[in-house]
């Protein structure tokens, strides 16, 4: 996590960059705060339609941004781009630029909120957030199952040569685990370049580039044995042509299909107070 920008006082004018972090600012009673938003910051739907939009996650408008003058500006690691985030800072603008790569960091992110406001009623919402998240992950714990899920996907065929799948450094293998899914590639790691994931070049160094996020080949998925797939919206929509291909890693190899279960992108990869949702709907799928 980042360090919070030394203000003067608490921010009264806040653009997020962040969809999660913009629900999650709503959920916490600062909506008010807010004077833009993403164009993919879309929860609540009512509170961010009257909003100001900056464009896109990876590209917003930085001109837009400094017209709105704003104290803060709420951005992420993975989802914003560096340009943007760097040019915000150049022309003074106070960035906090949050990364959580689990659960507890994320929890961690919205308690600085409530530090910064000297809000206890924060702190209180919290804090039942952060209990709700204990008590998930020892109740699901013992009925665990093998899961995998992929984010995206080789789209230059129709076979895909590798689905792209994230480690257990991330925030979506944290909450996977404490709803009841084993994360059957939390130990791989990202191959550099592309060919070295299925053995046709020699793996580089990662060389400070983000490696949680390997692309893994039909071969490994059937190794890996999941008992469950979960199939999310986001952040690429797999649809059921999607679906019959994951089967049929499975049936061409003399497997049995695992359970292919549609997921809500959101329930994995929205931290904040979106965790409420996950930890009540992301057992539920688990266990059908």
């Amino acid at each position: 996590m980042n360090a919070f920008p030394a203000l003067a006082a608490p921010p009264e004018r806040i653009v997020s960059l962040v969809p999660s972090m913009t629900e999650s600012l709503f959920d916490l009673g600062l909506g008010e705060k807010i004077v833009g938003v993403t164009d993919f910051c879309v929860l609540p739907a009512a509170g961010t339609a009257r909003l100001p939009h900056v464009g896109g996650t990876k590209n917003p408008d930085v001109e837009k941004i400094v017209a709105l003058a704003p104290d803060l500006v709420i951005g992420n690691q993975e989802e914003n781009s560096e340009a943007p985030i760097t040019a915000l800072g150049e022309r003074g603008v106070a960035v906090w630029l949050t990364f959580p790569r689990s659960v507890e960091q994320a929890l961690a992110d919205l308690h600085v909120l409530a530090a910064v406001y000297g809000s206890r009623q924060i702190a209180m919402q919290i804090d039942w957030l952060g209990r709700s998240f204990e008590w998930a992950r020892a109740a699901n714990g013992e009925a665990s199952r093998r899961a995998f899920c992929p984010i995206w996907r080789d789209t230059s065929r129709d076979d895909p040569r590798w689905w792209m799948t994230f480690c257990g450094e991330t925030y979506a293998s944290d909450v996977l685990a404490t709803c009841g899914g084993t994360n059957v590639f939390a130990g791989r790691r990202r191959h550099y370049p592309l060919e070295a994931e299925w053995d046709e070049a020699a793996a580089e160094g990662a060389a400070g580039r983000d490696d949680r996020y390997p692309r893994v080949t039909p071969d490994e998925i059937a190794a890996a044995q999941p008992e469950v797939i979960l199939v999310p919206n986001e952040p690429y929509s797999f649809g059921e042509a999607d679906q019959a291909l994951l089967g049929r890693i499975f049936t061409a190899r003399g497997q049995t299909e695992p359970r292919i279960v549609p997921v809500d992108g959101k329930l994995l990869f929205w931290h904040g107070t979106h965790l409420a949702k996950s930890l009540v709907e992301l057992p539920t799928l688990m266990r059908q």
